[in-house]
């Protein structure tokens, strides 16, 4: 019987070359085109006028004395300014740490010394964060200290902060200074370097969480990244001309790489919509800026076409567009391609530690294979879908996804035995997620074998924010699930017991992780329990509790 293994050949090459050589070829072979939009900002720049302003950055940030291999953390909703620290710290052969922009303080402090960042560049605000003062907060020292000159004991490696803003702040660089601050030295070192750096060098740091509590900072490289987006374009049929809007936030993998490196690999026009998805927005730029592809997940697509407002807008110069992040539902499929003129629409599955999109659908597939399936794995990857101990199982049979090739992290960083549980001896990458494979390759997803919630787009592991829970004095232990909801797809439910003699209200609970983790990861509902359902070997069943509070919930 034929195995769950599956080679994706191709007669296109990779690419071998470094993000930095990437955007300066792009420059030269289409100089006048837009390259990047922000419309909240008014910002419209050409591939040469871009990659001016990243030589520029680049340059300022070597100035500073940066060296190659130093972590910078980029703390921001999508700007300018994210776009050009992306490519700036790739030229200067610095590792880019992408940091959620709801990060509250005790996150930003973990994933600041976790990698050991030695400068940061972070907004000033956005919506409720106030990124100055959450930075303050770990690093009082800011107040009294030059610029790039801090000394924090609870942020022993930050030397440097750096904010968008036009204000003077203590402590820190203005973004538009560091601009300024390169001179010959510094451009000359930037030349060098682009002869110096390797396509195979770390240069992004993602964070990934766990079951088992602290986030992992999966380690990617530029040969990984600009081959995602490449092939993820070419799959997906963007190309030379084509304008894309993206509400997709930049800091997560897919934003990064299918929002905007897709663009200089391809010639394509990137355009954001701003700071924060709006419906109106992304109606408005499609119209405007007469949008040939339109990409997000699954709520995204839900809020735009249930708009009141939706058949105003003319999305005539649409073509294509892709979904992903959790599971396309079949009626969103099928709106997206009769209401939005999305007919080259595809469905798309990736996760951090392969670089961004791994298995994608084709505009060519019939459209029953894009309705039911995620496609087949980019080209020159292999995938297996495998049973417990690694072996290939027969066709049509469930098992866990696991990948092989470019794509692969390098690893967590600082966290060895992390590695090698995700990545075998053999170099197979185990995703946790459970599918099928059929004759051809395509795979459909049947499942997670890790216990993760998805929240409109946003992967949420239950584990780690239990593990933010026991720190409440008065809880004695806590459940975190998901739990079936029809605008984000799933929420997120807790099942607290209290201490003997302790007390607490849902308001308590939601007010102590208020500030403290990102929005999207305290739970909408809390129960207080007295006992979980358990197996008779004295496992929590979850799924027993789900099954509860979908009934409760549903009124039942």
């Amino acid at each position: 019987m034929a195995q769950s293994y599956y080679h994706r050949t191709s007669d296109i090459p990779l690419l071998n070359d470094t993000l930095g050589g990437a955007l300066d070829k792009a420059a030269e072979r289409w100089p006048e085109r837009e390259a990047v939009v922000v419309l909240d900002q008014g910002v419209r720049l050409t591939y040469a006028a871009l990659r001016r302003e990243v030589d520029r950055l680049a340059a300022g940030l070597i100035a500073l004395g940066l060296q190659p291999g130093d972590r910078v953390g980029i703390w921001s909703p999508n700007r300018i300014e994210w776009v050009l620290t992306q490519y700036a710290t790739a030229k200067a052969g610095l590792i880019l740490v992408n940091i959620n922009p709801g990060y509250r303080a005790a996150e930003l402090e973990y994933a600041l010394n976790k990698v050991g960042c030695k400068a940061i560049i972070s907004s000033d605000q956005f919506r409720t964060t106030h990124y100055i003062g959450i930075l303050r907060e770990l690093a009082p020292e800011l107040e009294h200290c030059a610029p790039g000159a801090l000394k924090a004991a609870r942020l022993p490696h930050l030397t440097t902060a750096i904010h968008f803003g036009d204000t003077d702040e203590p402590g820190y660089f203005r973004f538009r200074q560091i601009q300024a601050l390169g001179g010959p030295p510094d451009y000359a070192r930037l030349q060098e370097l682009a002869d110096l750096l390797q396509p195979d060098d770390p240069i992004d740091i993602q964070f990934t969480s766990g079951t088992t509590g602290s986030p992992k900072a999966a380690t990617l490289t530029h040969h990984a990244l600009l081959n995602n987006g490449y092939f993820f374009g070419l799959e997906a049929g963007v190309g030379e001309g084509d304008r894309y809007v993206t509400p997709m936030p930049l800091y997560h993998v897919g934003g990064m790489v299918i929002g905007s490196i897709t663009g200089i690999a391809l010639g394509v026009t990137m355009i954001y919509l701003g700071e924060a998805f709006d419906p109106i927005a992304s109606l408005e730029a499609i119209q405007a800026e007469r949008c040939t592809h339109f990409g997000g997940v699954p709520t995204m697509l839900i809020a735009i076409m249930n708009h009141p407002a939706f058949g105003q807008y003319d999305v005539s110069s649409l073509r294509g567009g892709f979904s992903g992040g959790s599971p396309v539902p079949s009626d969103i499929m099928r709106r997206s391609i009769d209401d939005m003129n999305m007919r080259e629409m595809v469905c798309v599955y990736g996760m951090t530690e392969l670089s961004g999109v791994s298995v994608q659908n084709h505009p060519n597939d019939s459209f029953e294979r894009r309705l039911n399936t995620i496609g087949r794995v980019q080209p020159h990857m292999e995938i297996k879908i495998a049973d417990a101990h690694g072996r290939p199982v027969p066709i049509g049979t469930q098992g866990e996804l696991c990948f092989r090739g470019h794509m692969v992290m390098r690893g967590y960083w600082g966290d060895d035995a992390k590695t090698a549980e995700t990545i075998d001896a053999a170099h197979w990458l185990h995703s946790g997620d459970l599918g099928t494979m059929d004759e051809d390759g395509f795979i459909t997803i049947t499942g997670r074998s890790k216990d993760m919630v998805i929240r409109g787009g946003e992967n949420i592991y239950p584990r780690e924010v239990e593990e933010f829970l026991f720190r409440h004095p008065a809880v004695a232990d806590a459940q975190v699930f998901g739990i079936p909801d029809e605008r984000f797809g799933e929420e997120l439910c807790a099942w607290i017991r209290l201490k003997p003699d302790a007390s607490a209200t849902e308001e308590d609970i939601r007010g102590f992780c208020q500030g403290q983790i990102t929005h999207f990861k305290i739970p909408r509902h809390v129960r207080f329990v007295g006992e979980y359902p358990m197996t008779v070997t004295g496992k929590v069943q979850k799924y027993v509790m789900r099954e509860l509070m979908a009934k409760e919930l549903a009124g039942d």
